[in-house]
C-alpha cells in the first residue's frame, strides 16, 4: 500500500517511521528544498510525545539537542524589581517527562530515523489531489496513490484542497506572535528573560548548542493581521506592540531589519468537525492545531502521527475503519489541547495588570514548592499539566515480519 505524506516537519516525519515499520510503503514531499537546519524556535515535548520519541530510538539524540533553558527572569512592566523563577521545576510540575528543543533539530532528528526507508522529495508540493488518489504536484509527474495524510501544518495546502478554505475552519484567539533570531545579546545561558505587560509579552532565550538567540513577542489584537506574505507589514506590527515597553526589548527590536530569520502568524485553532475525506487525512497542526505556541501542538503532532499510522495497521490499511478510528482516538486530547491553549494564552498575554502580577507570582511560588506540592498546585491549576499526564495511548507493535509496502498489499 502506497501512502503519500505532505510536510517534513514533525508530524511527517513520525508518521513515516512508524508507517514502514507497519509495513507501507511511504513518500513525503516536502515544499523546502532540503531537511530543516538547526535552529527555528524552541517546542515543549512533554511526556506523551518523549515516550514515542523513546519507543523510536531517538530519545538520546532529542536529550543531547535540548536547548536546556532551566531558569526565568520575569521583568513585570512598571515593577522595579524582577522575579526569578526556576523553570525546571515548573515543567517538573506540569508534567511527569518533560523537553524543549529547537524544533528544526526535532525535525531533523525524526527525519533521520527514517530516511532509509522513506522516498523524500523536497522541493515540490501537491496541487490537486482526486477522489481515487492521483495526485498532481507543482514539478514532479502526477502519480497515484492508496492514501494522501496532509502533515503540512497551520496553513496547509492538502487541508485547503480537499476540504476548502482555511478560513472555514480557523478561530482567532486574539494574539499574534513574531520570533526572530538575533545574536546573543545578554550572553544568555540556560535562561529566559521575560518581558511582561498588560497585552504584550516578550522574552529572548538562548540553548547551549546555539551561537545566537531568538526573541519572542506575544501582543494582543483585535482583529487578526491579513497580512501572511507581506514580512515588511509583520515586523511593523510587532515594532508598534513593543516599542518603548523597555530598553532590553528595544535592543531586540533593533535586530528586526538585520535578523536571518523571522517568523510571524496568529495564534489561530482549527476547529474541523472530520479531518478525514475518502483517501485524504490531516495529522499535526494541519487537522487540529490548538494554537502555535500556546497549545503544545508539537506533542499533539507526534502523538497524531504514531496513533494513525497505529490505526492503519490495526485495520490492514483499510481507511475506511483506520481514519474514524484515528479520529476517536484523539479526539479527547484535541478538544483538551484547545482548551489548554486559550488558558495558555490569557496567562502568557495577561490582560489587566493584575494578570501581569500573578504570572510572575504564580510562576514563583511553583517554581519555589517542593516537587510534590508544586506539581499538585499547577494541575490544580492550569489545564495543561492535567491533560498531558492523563494522556494514554495504546500500543502498536509492529508486527515481528513487517517489511516495506507489505500492509494491506494485494
Amino acid at each position: 500500500m502506497r501512502i503519500l505524506v505532505s510536510g517534513a516537519g514533525v508530524a511527517g516525519p513520525v508518521l513515516a517511521y512508524w508507517l514502514t515499520r507497519h509495513g507501507f510503503s511511504v513518500t513525503v514531499v516536502e515544499r523546502a528544498p532540503a531537511p530543516r537546519g538547526a535552529g527555528g524556535h524552541a517546542v515543549d515535548l512533554f511526556r506523551p510525545a518523549m515516550d514515542i520519541s523513546e519507543k523510536m530510538g531517538v530519545l538520546p539524540r532529542i536529550e543531547e539537542r535540548a536547548t536546556g533553558t532551566s531558569r526565568m527572569t520575569v521583568h513585570r512592566e512598571g515593577a522595579r524589581h524582577p522575579v526569578r523563577v526556576n523553570l525546571a521545576r515548573i515543567f517538573g510540575a506540569a508534567s511527569e517527562r518533560h523537553l524543549e528543543i529547537m524544533r528544526d533539530d526535532l525535525s531533523r532528528i525524526y527525519h533521520d530515523a527514517a530516511r532509509d526507508d522513506v522516498e523524500y522529495v523536497f522541493g515540490d508540493s501537491v496541487t490537486a489531489v482526486s477522489p481515487d488518489g492521483e495526485v498532481r504536484f507543482e514539478k514532479a509527474a502526477p502519480r497515484r496513490f492508496d492514501l494522501v495524510v496532509g502533515a503540512d501544518g497551520l496553513h496547509s495546502e492538502v487541508r485547503r484542497l480537499v476540504f476548502g478554505e482555511e478560513s472555514r475552519f480557523s478561530a482567532f484567539t486574539g494574539a499574534c506572535f513574531g520570533v526572530l533570531t538575533l545574536p546573543n545579546l545578554q550572553g544568555l545561558d540556560g535562561e529566559l528573560v521575560l518581558h511582561a505587560g498588560v497585552g504584550r509579552t516578550a522574552g529572548m532565550y538562548g540553548a547551549r548548542h546555539l551561537g545566537d538567540a531568538r526573541a519572542l513577542f506575544l501582543f494582543r489584537s483585535g482583529r487578526e493581521p491579513g497580512h501572511h506574505h507581506d514580512v515588511h507589514r509583520q515586523k511593523e506590527l510587532v515594532r508598534g506592540a513593543f516599542e518603548g515597553m523597555h530598553p532590553d526589548v528595544d535592543r531586540w527590536l533593533d535586530e528586526l531589519d538585520r535578523t536571518p530569520a523571522f517568523y510571524f502568524d496568529s495564534i489561530t485553532q482549527l476547529r474541523m468537525d472530520t479531518w478525514s475525506r475518502g483517501r485524504v487525512t490531516l495529522v499535526g497542526d494541519a487537522g487540529c492545531c490548538p494554537g502555535p505556541v500556546v497549545g503544545g501542538s508539537t506533542s499533539l503532532a507526534v502523538v497524531g502521527a504514531y496513533v494513525l499510522a497505529g490505526e492503519l495497521a490495526r485495520a490492514a490499511g483499510d481507511h475506511e475503519r483506520a481514519f474514524p478510528a484515528y479520529e476517536r482516538a484523539m479526539a479527547e486530547y484535541v478538544r483538551g489541547s484547545r482548551e489548554a491553549a486559550l488558558s495558555a494564552a490569557k496567562t502568557l498575554v495577561p490582560t489587566s495588570r493584575l494578570g501581569v502580577w500573578g504570572l510572575a507570582q504564580g510562576a514563583r511560588l511553583i517554581s519555589a514548592l517542593p516537587a510534590g506540592a508544586g506539581r499538585a498546585l499547577l494541575r490544580l491549576t492550569t489545564r495543561s499539566a492535567r491533560l498531558h499526564n492523563s494522556v494514554t495511548v495504546d500500543d502498536y507493535p509492529p508486527p515481528p515480519t513487517a517489511s516495506r509496502g507489505a500492509a494491506g498489499a494485494g
